[in-house]
């Protein structure tokens, strides 16, 4: 069709034995280089750590904005999975959204998930050494050939919110930008008190357990965080085997120094030390039950008195801790379009398409 409205116009201009010669050549379509996923490999602490970074189409010699994908707590690889039980593609589906922006990414497998040891550990590495393998992550984005320097990113998912403000203390070249998405915004056994909390009251409200039962799990909870921060041995006998099961698993030999070590981390004092002009995005959605929307405001303050910038805080109706429509199975990979468009917004200054 614009063939068509192009030969008319030359028609209508002059005689016709001119029209050939008034015709332009048909301008070539800009070169573009396809998307691709780059296989990469960086060492922590001497041990080899495996990602993906997906570069999204663009022009030849063009730098794009980049960004590093943290995942939440537990063995999650770079794909946000937890394999073979849950697998919502969160980390997946966050690196498409950003590369329709133009903006490429890093993900990666955190210890003991997907290609990446445990480096010869036998228990759960500590906060430290987790941020120690996310910073040699973002110093591996931030020597891709395509990345630009100016323009890094950290996006970060429920605990991989908090590491991504530890990143941020951490690395020498700061970010230009951070994404909370459901962030880790108390301390770690404050949050596993009130979900447990909150899963005893649903118990009782489905008629699964009495209401004296549920007082005495909680009373057992409190009392064992307060025992574990004390350095006292932990009680969970009495307790439902449910729950003590938990408690055993948190506070045992294997998780023990992750545990303290993320515990002793309040996220609003972190905040504070942003580097000043940071461009900042903090999501909660209204059915997530692990980051409930009343938590944030502290995280908030800390990030305001960084003199951090917008877009800044963005309640998401109806998402789940998971960034899912609330409803939706866990292991569903699917983004909800309210986390989408507050992604998209984060991304606004570094936005562009392939051609742009």
């Amino acid at each position: 069709m614009a063939a068509g409205l192009a030969a008319a116009v030359v028609v209508a201009a002059g005689p016709v034995g001119n029209a050939a010669g008034a015709v332009a050549a048909p301008r070539a379509a800009a070169a573009v280089v396809p998307a691709v996923d780059r296989e990469v490999r960086f060492a922590a602490d001497g041990t080899t750590a495996y990602g993906t970074v997906h570069i999204p189409a663009h022009r030849p010699g063009r730098r794009l904005a980049a960004a590093l994908l943290i995942p939440g707590s537990g063995p999650t690889d770079r794909n946000g999975d937890e394999p073979p039980g849950l697998t919502p593609h969160t980390l997946a589906l966050l690196a498409g959204a950003l590369g329709e922006d133009g903006v490429m990414t890093l993900r990666f497998d955190k210890y003991g998930t997907g290609r990446t040891g445990l480096g010869g550990r036998h228990r759960a590495p500590d906060m430290a050494a987790y941020t120690r393998q996310a910073v040699a992550a973002y110093d591996t984005l931030r020597a891709q050939p395509e990345a630009d320097p100016r323009a890094l990113l950290v996006v970060g998912h429920s605990e991989g919110g908090l590491q991504a403000l530890l990143v941020d203390r951490a690395v020498r070249a700061k970010p230009a930008g951070l994404a909370l998405l459901a962030p880790q915004d108390v301390r770690l056994l404050d949050s596993f008190e009130f979900q447990l909390a909150d899963g005893l009251d649903r118990a009782v409200r489905a008629g699964q357990l009495s209401a004296e039962q549920a007082e005495l799990n909680k009373k057992g909870v409190a009392g064992a965080v307060a025992d574990f921060r004390g350095g006292r041995p932990v009680d969970t006998s009495g307790l439902l085997p449910s729950v003590a099961a938990l408690l055993n698993g948190m506070f045992g030999p294997v998780n023990a120094d992750f545990v303290r070590t993320d515990d002793a981390l309040y996220p609003p004092a972190v905040a504070r030390g942003v580097a000043p002009g940071t461009r900042t995005l903090v999501t909660c959605g209204t059915a997530d039950a692990n980051v409930p929307c009343r938590t944030v405001p502290a995280l908030l303050s800390g990030l305001a008195a960084a003199r951090t910038t917008g877009p800044g805080p963005r309640v998401l109706p109806g998402v789940d801790h998971l960034l899912h429509p609330a409803g939706t199975p866990a292991d569903e990979p699917v983004i909800a379009p309210a986390a989408r468009r507050a992604l998209h917004a984060f991304v606004r200054p570094w936005r562009q398409g392939a051609a742009g």
